[in-house]
């Protein structure tokens, strides 16, 4: 007879409201939540105001408490690099990109954490998977940049980590006083950015190594919430031991995952594999199929397991094995006998087993965090996978920390469904391997997915003819992947790998494209007041306004682009008609009813594009009259 439960009582008092504003304030900002002790020396959850005031505030706060947190030198400027705005834009080079009008993929060029800032407003909460490989911390350099000012050769000159002539002078190496503090606050304000940019049910996967594995945990903890952390992966990256070890020759790396909200997001399972359908077998002949036996005992005590069993061959069981008790109660165990669902031996005298059919199993498998080379490869396959598709004249500037594409195809089958239209992101693009992965895996089950890979300006060690720097290794290999892929394809673009998943849109951080003059007041002019001076930078084209304005206006910049031309002036169009933009000069009255008349959800032109004051006063009269729902801007 099934115990009737307790009636749920009265709570009898008001909500702890305490309670529910910390949980408030975690879903904000998870790196406040900190543990602290009471007067009665009772450890409890509590908040690091220090920290709170320091989310809300531009300036370096002071303040140290005892408390148990992640700490180190500069932790705070860290935190003010992510919170600190820039101006800066991304400007599109359609010569470098593969198909620049129509592709939804995305490279940029420039320091990740400019480009992560550029990224917030039209990526807030939309991208499914974030990949990373950050540099290891193994004594060698890395460089970037957190002074908004400058890009990576004038900070490394700044600082003197570098010649004139560019050459490297300083590595972070373990004498450096600051080693994990530097690597640690590189990492922090990127991964709070990133952190924005997830979905609810999003993912990230980090590459990392024995050199910072735990203090990126516990900075992760930090960004994420401890609660949110999935898994450390273990990947086995070498096939062979090396004898030129010290000590132990290192035969794996790490992969630690976070999921932006752990209660939203489970991975996918993996397809299954020859060998697990291998065993099942069929020896009875069963007309159901393939059936491999389960033990029917188990060790959780179950007061309904326990009763004797008869076989068929008349050998009597007084119950289960010695510490054990039956999985099932005797009235379920007698129906699946009576289903020929128990296997009881050739003899029909062993300890009964359940039939587990073949066709009834689940169609995968469920994921385990340790991976081998034999499914995901090993760093010498990453190897020779860049040499195949980047022509190299010099070897040293084949990455030594490349990864198998295999195991990017792996975190990408984890992350999500295949025919969702995923946004997948790299900001430590490095050879492009994410990029690369994504392509290979859409082709290979026919996938949505896009990415978007950054990458800083860094030269390779030597000059190669065709290529200066790790960003363009890169997009010099997916060129090569995509001409393969259509190869493969004998010419044309099939359902597995459509238009928008062919090609890439080349965009490079760099200054506004508005003068600097308009951000000083002091240095106003009563020209410039009067609005009689274009705004724009002189070596600024139509293209790098364009992309300012999906920018500021948060719209996709993987979006496909048209250019029309409407009464002799260009026109461009932003998917079909969510923007439509013209920056040229002479509009009058005509043109604008006109494009109204096309009725765009935003229109946007040049303050100096005017042919006089009237038109640019009555602008926004006439799209209020010829298409209400536009909403209209000048930049």
């Amino acid at each position: 007879m099934t115990e009737t439960p307790p009636m749920e009582r009265l709570k009898m008092h008001t909500p702890d409201l305490t309670d529910a504003n910390i949980a408030k304030l975690a879903a904000l900002f998870p790196g406040c939540v900190t543990e602290r002790r009471t007067d009665d020396g009772t450890i409890t959850k509590g908040i690091d105001f220090d920290l709170l005031r320091q989310e809300l505030t531009d300036h370096v706060i002071e303040g140290p408490q005892e408390r148990y947190r992640l700490d180190w030198p500069g932790k705070r400027e860290a935190l003010l690099a992510a919170n600190a705005p820039i101006a800066k834009t991304l400007r599109p080079c359609p010569g470098e990109s593969v198909a620049f009008d129509t592709t939804r993929n995305l490279f940029i060029e420039g320091d990740n954490l400019d480009a992560l800032k550029l990224l917030q407003e039209t990526y807030l909460n939309k991208v499914k998977m974030i990949y990373i490989d950050p540099p290891y911390n193994t004594g060698r350099e890395f460089i970037y940049d957190d002074d908004f000012a400058e890009d990576a050769d004038d900070y490394l000159l700044r600082s003197g980590q570098a010649s004139d002539a560019g050459t490297r002078l300083v590595a972070n190496t373990e004498a450096n006083g600051r080693y994990h503090s530097d690597w640690l606050s590189m990492m922090y304000p990127r991964l709070r950015l990133a952190r924005s940019l997830l979905r609810d049910d999003g993912v990230l996967f980090i590459s990392i190594d024995d050199n910072e594995v735990g203090n990126l945990r516990r900075l992760c903890d930090e960004v994420f919430g401890e609660t949110n952390f999935v898994a450390t992966i273990i990947w086995q990256k070498v096939y062979s031991p090396k004898p030129s070890a010290s000590w132990f020759s290192v035969d794996h790396d790490y992969v630690l995952v976070y999921a932006r909200n752990k209660g939203e997001w489970q991975p996918q399972p993996l397809p299954r594999t020859a060998e697990m359908d291998a065993r099942y077998k069929n020896p009875d002949n069963d007309p159901r199929g393939p059936w491999k036996p389960a033990d029917m005992s188990a060790r959780n005590r179950y007061d309904a397991g326990v009763y004797p069993i008869t076989c068929p061959s008349g050998r009597k069981l007084d119950g289960p094995p010695t510490g054990r008790y039956w999985a099932i109660d005797e009235k379920s165990f007698k129906s699946l006998d009576k289903d020929k669902r128990i296997w009881w031996g050739q003899e029909g005298d062993n300890i009964p087993a359940v039939k587990i059919f073949l066709s009834e199993v689940s169609g995968g498998r469920t994921p385990q965090t340790l991976w081998f080379y034999e499914e995901v490869g090993h760093t010498q396959d990453a190897k020779k996978t860049l040499l195949k598709y980047v022509p190299f004249q010099h070897t040293e500037n084949v990455l030594n920390s490349v990864k198998p594409v295999e195991l990017i195809q792996r975190m990408l089958q984890l992350a999500g469904p295949a025919d969702e239209e995923a946004i997948i992101l790299d900001f430590f693009s490095g050879s492009a391997t994410t990029a690369h992965a994504v392509l290979k895996q859409n082709a290979e089950d026919g996938g949505k997915r896009r990415f978007i890979g950054v990458q800083i300006a860094e030269p390779l060690p030597v000059p190669e003819p065709n290529m200066a720097s790790i960003f363009e290794m890169g997009t010099t290999r997916i060129r090569n992947v995509l001409k393969e892929l259509e190869e493969q394809a004998e010419g044309t673009l099939t359902a597995t790998a459509t238009n928008a998943s062919l090609g890439f849109r080349v965009l490079k951080v760099d200054s506004s494209n508005m003068k600097d003059v308009y951000y000083r007041p002091d240095e106003a002019t009563p020209a410039l007041l009067g609005g009689h001076v274009d705004n724009i930078k002189d070596d600024r084209n139509d293209e790098d306004l364009l992309f300012q304005v999906l920018l500021d206006w948060g719209v996709d910049l993987s979006l496909p682009i048209a250019k029309e031309t409407i009464r002799g002036k260009p026109v461009y169009f932003v998917d079909t008609n969510a923007l439509a933009a013209c920056f040229a000069a002479g509009i009058d009255e005509d043109f604008v009813k006109e494009l109204a008349g096309r009725k765009p959800l935003r229109a946007v032109f040049r303050d100096a594009g005017y042919g006089s004051d009237d038109v640019k006063i009555n602008v926004e009269q006439i799209f209020r009259q010829l298409s209400p729902g536009t909403e209209v801007k000048t930049l």
